[in-house]
């Protein structure tokens, strides 16, 4: 397996090329469907609609969810549709690898005329300052990313 920032990078490269060739207007099952695609031609393991389970703090199964894509079984991508990224979108990404136990995840947005994608990293062992930061931090470098991949 390749290093997280190698794996983001090409999952993000691939995102944006699925991007530029069918647009935005597809529902979000075609840009899964595509990606997850893409990415297995490129050799990368991708399950799709992958169950994980969430637990309360005591060990109790409290409920599940599909996550859109697991690649690689360390990156969870969740796609939308949208205008826009919204607050509850990132919510979400972040209540996804807090409750799988995975510290990294790609939001991608197909619904914009403009790419969007944003890198999220959780570590449980951060106090919340910190984790704030190191969002603040990688919501920056991401929008850096993509004002400049965008062309």
């Amino acid at each position: 397996m390749k290093d997280i920032k190698a794996l983001c990078d090409q999952v993000r490269q691939i995102a944006y090329d699925i991007h530029v060739y069918h647009a935005h207007g597809h529902l979000e099952k075609v840009y899964e469907n595509a990606l997850a695609h893409r990415l297995r031609k490129a050799g990368l393991d991708v399950k799709q609609q992958h169950p994980i389970k969430v637990y309360d703090e005591d060990g109790t199964l409290i409920g599940d969810y599909l996550a859109d894509l697991l690649v690689e079984g360390v990156l969870i991508i969740e796609l939308k549709t949208a205008k826009t990224i919204a607050p509850e979108h990132e919510a979400q990404i972040l209540g996804y690898l807090k409750s799988a136990l995975l510290e990294h995840g790609l939001l991608i947005n197909f619904g914009s005329y403009k790419f969007e994608i944003r890198k999220f990293a959780w570590t449980e062992n951060q106090p919340q300052r910190t984790q704030r930061a190191q969002r603040f931090i990688c919501l920056f470098l991401s929008a850096l990313s993509a004002f400049f991949a965008v062309k």
